[in-house]
């Protein structure tokens, strides 16, 4: 009830029933019933404000993560190859690849699987859905010979059918092989070596089984051409054959001699007996041959003499008409050429140990080098001779899917033909799938580069002013080309390039030989013409994952196919791209300051322009790496590093890292700080060391590794980790390695 403006609250009946116990007892309940609500509130409060701590907490710990889809699957990869629980600063190799290593198998068709073969793959892939289309009779002709061939290689059926009579028709227009013509090879008394290769050369078989000849650019005016003589190329390296029968390889390279031999047709007993010989005289040409470490003296093997003067010398041919039956019909040449004799020790050989083998055994040994060439290319049965000939010698335990073998042949990346299809490929490959801001991105980057070694050239103090102006010079006219040339983008230039090949989709080895007659003629017929070292041809070489330096041009090239996965990539920090493909621009870079590139100057000529103390100071540097590389053992087995003959790549390896390391200090200082990677707590300068080092993620077959470190120029994959990154000061600063730990020895090795 309301009476004026006050308000009167009735009391409800139900509590004036209550006692006063009562009463107490239900105040009490709604004061504790109030206290816990309250209690609640704060507790609620203070867990509210926990989580919005820790949210705020982990706002301020992720602010330095990228977390793109580019920057996670960079982490991804990363830490699939990364083994931590090795200490970098012990061996870093293992570190960022232990995983990679102990995780990877090696498929049964391949002797290693390591980052290049990976980008490869991929590569592969591409290629393959560019040249297994159907072929379109109003397409480009380049386009369809590369269909053509491809389909010739995976026409398996039609390649069974035939069997070996491809080959045998060839053969016998050479006159056959004596050990499977018998006793009626003999009768052909009219045979000789020279006649053999004229008639090879034809054919579209190699000229350089007895002694190499090509045509090269004169190494002392690289504006011109010249004819180059050099010893054979052998069927197995000279540094097995060297070891004689003892050794394991060359004992399984005679036995595949002796079976193919057979599977052609011949007496196994006979052989035997006539491809020993045969193999007797293949190692008097290597014995006679130079060793590789000795060959990286390019001054020592520039000996010119007129054609007169070598006819004086080596008279066990007539050269003047040896040489004409070789060049294509519009050249020729009389005694007053002047030719490069590479290694005159060896031709001074050659001629008595002619004179003193049978023809029959020459002739054995040529067809044999014939034969085997041609084998790849005929029946599953002569193939898996082969296969068991390289599981020795290689490891390999399958042969490749067909589809990857015709792919690599037809794009040129299996290189077993001396022309290729592999501009017509790159065209294609460039065309759709290239990414254009790669090319812009990677000149950057090598800009970059330029400028730093530019600064070392500046900084070494062991150089002289002059041989410093010099370097200079020489950095300064080096000219880069990166993913492709414009004019891989005209058919009718390329219609042009190939005008004079064809391609037969019913004849593979045909196909095949035709591309050695086209490689061939098209590089003898450059003889009487000028160099142009901007010819689009050199560079058009698109679809590999590989990099060059080329002293005679003095240029570095990126082709488009090894612009992409690991090495490179616009959608993650800087860091990983200066380690990746920034490490390889920079050993480039470097290749024309190593051992062997520092012999040519600015122009590409041959030519010494390093004073004596600078030269001096140059080759103890280079010393130290040689014996750092030398003093390495490779533990699957057991060999030592040739520290002299890998120190090329050596130098470059080292020099390379440096230097886009100091590169990308640069790029940092004026971009600013990049973001780190999620689940990788390292600095961008760690991270720059660990791409580095991912770049040569590898495992290997120990057979393939014995070739390597018996033959090859580059060392195995592990110490193109642990040799460069042991001699940076800078990364055992980032990492924080004491001196005298493995990955900081107190020694260090360092040429640029």
């Amino acid at each position: 009830m309301t009476s004026g403006d006050q308000t009167v609250t009735k009391i409800p009946e139900w509590w004036t029933r209550r006692t006063t116990l009562d009463k107490s007892l239900i105040v009490f309940g709604i004061i504790a019933l109030i206290g816990k609500v309250v209690l609640f509130a704060l507790l609620y409060a203070v867990v509210v404000e926990k989580k919005e701590c820790e949210n705020q907490a982990n706002k301020t710990k992720h602010i330095d993560v990228c977390l793109t889809p580019g920057c996670i699957h960079a982490a991804s990869r990363v830490l699939d190859q990364m083994d931590k629980t090795f200490e970098p600063c012990d061996d870093f190799y293992n570190f960022a690849c232990g995983k990679f290593v102990k995780e990877t198998m090696i498929p049964d068709e391949k002797v290693s699987v390591d980052t290049n073969s990976i980008i490869g793959d991929q590569l592969q892939e591409q290629l393959r859905t560019l040249i297994s289309d159907k072929i379109d009779p109003d397409d480009s002709a380049p386009f369809n010979m590369a269909k053509k061939l491809y389909k010739a290689c995976m026409n398996k059926t039609l390649i069974e059918d035939r069997g070996l009579k491809p080959l045998f028709d060839i053969t016998d227009q050479l006159g056959g092989w004596p050990v499977v013509k018998g006793d009626e090879w003999d009768m052909k008394s009219e045979w000789s070596w020279t006649w053999a290769v004229r008639e090879f050369r034809k054919i579209g078989f190699s000229a350089n089984y007895i002694f190499h000849f090509s045509i090269g650019v004169d190494l002392k005016n690289s504006t011109a051409r010249i004819i180059d003589i050099d010893q054979a190329a052998l069927g197995l390296s000279r540094e097995y054959l060297s070891k004689g029968l003892e050794d394991k390889i060359v004992k399984a390279y005679y036995e595949y001699m002796v079976d193919i031999a057979v599977i052609y047709g011949a007496d196994r007993n006979r052989a035997e007996r006539e491809l020993m010989e045969s193999l007797q005289f293949e190692m008097k040409l290597a014995n006679i041959s130079l060793p590789n470490e000795k060959r990286r003296n390019a001054t020592a093997l520039y000996n010119p003499y007129t054609l007169k003067q070598v006819q004086q010398m080596y008279p066990f041919i007539q050269w003047v008409e040896y040489i004409n039956a070789l060049l294509p019909p519009s050249l020729s040449v009389d005694e007053n050429e002047v030719i490069v004799v590479s290694v005159p020790s060896y031709f001074e050989s050659l001629g008595q140990l002619l004179q003193d083998t049978p023809k029959r055994t020459i002739a054995n040994y040529m067809m044999w080098r014939v034969i085997d060439f041609s084998s790849f290319f005929l029946t599953d049965e002569i193939r898996g001779r082969q296969l068991v000939y390289s599981t020795v010698v290689s490891g390999e335990q399958e042969q490749l899917a067909r589809w990857k073998e015709c792919t690599d042949i037809t794009s040129g990346n299996m290189e077993v033909t001396s022309g290729s299809l592999s501009i017509a490929v790159g065209a294609l490959y460039v065309r759709k799938y290239f990414r254009q801001d790669s090319k812009a991105a990677a000149l950057d980057m090598v800009n970059g580069l330029r400028k730093e070694f530019e600064l070392l050239l500046n900084e070494v103090n062991w150089m002289d002013d002059e041989t410093r102006k010099s370097a200079l010079n020489k950095l300064k006219a080096m000219s880069t080309h990166i993913g492709y040339p414009d004019e891989i983008m005209d058919n009718a230039k390329i219609e042009k390039y190939y005008e004079n090949l064809e391609i037969d989709e019913n004849n593979y080895l045909s196909s095949v030989l035709n591309m050695n007659v086209f490689g061939t003629d098209y590089a003898f017929n450059k003889l009487r013409k000028p160099v142009n070292k901007t010819d689009w041809v050199n560079y058009a070489h698109t679809a590999v994952v590989d990099a060059y330096y080329s002293p005679l041009d003095n240029s570095i090239e990126f082709p488009a196919g090894i612009l992409q996965g690991q090495l490179f990539s616009a959608d993650r920090p800087n860091y990983l791209n200066f380690g990746g493909i920034g490490s390889i621009i920079g050993h480039e870079i470097t290749h024309g300051f190593d051992d062997e590139g520092r012999q040519f100057d600015f122009n590409g000529n041959l030519v010494d322009w390093w004073k004596e103390t600078t030269k001096e100071h140059y080759l103890e540097r280079a010393n130290c790496i040689i014996e750092q590389y030398g003093n390495y053992t490779e533990p699957s087995t057991g060999l030592k590093l040739n520290g002299r003959n890998t120190q090329g790549e050596n130098i470059a390896d080292n020099g390379g890292i440096k230097e886009s390391y100091l590169a990308y200090l640069k790029w940092e200082e004026e971009n600013g700080p990049e973001l780190k990677l999620p689940g990788l707590d390292y600095t961008p300068q760690q991270m720059f060391w660990i791409s580095a080092a991912q770049n040569w993620c590898a495992v290997d077959r120990p057979e393939i590794l014995n070739i390597q470190i018996t033959t090859d120029e580059h060392s195995p994959a592990q110490f193109r980790v642990l040799g460069p990154i042991s001699n940076r000061k800078e990364f055992a600063s980032d990492f924080n390695c004491p001196v005298g730990s493995p990955m900081n020895p107190a020694k260090k090795c360092e040429v640029w």
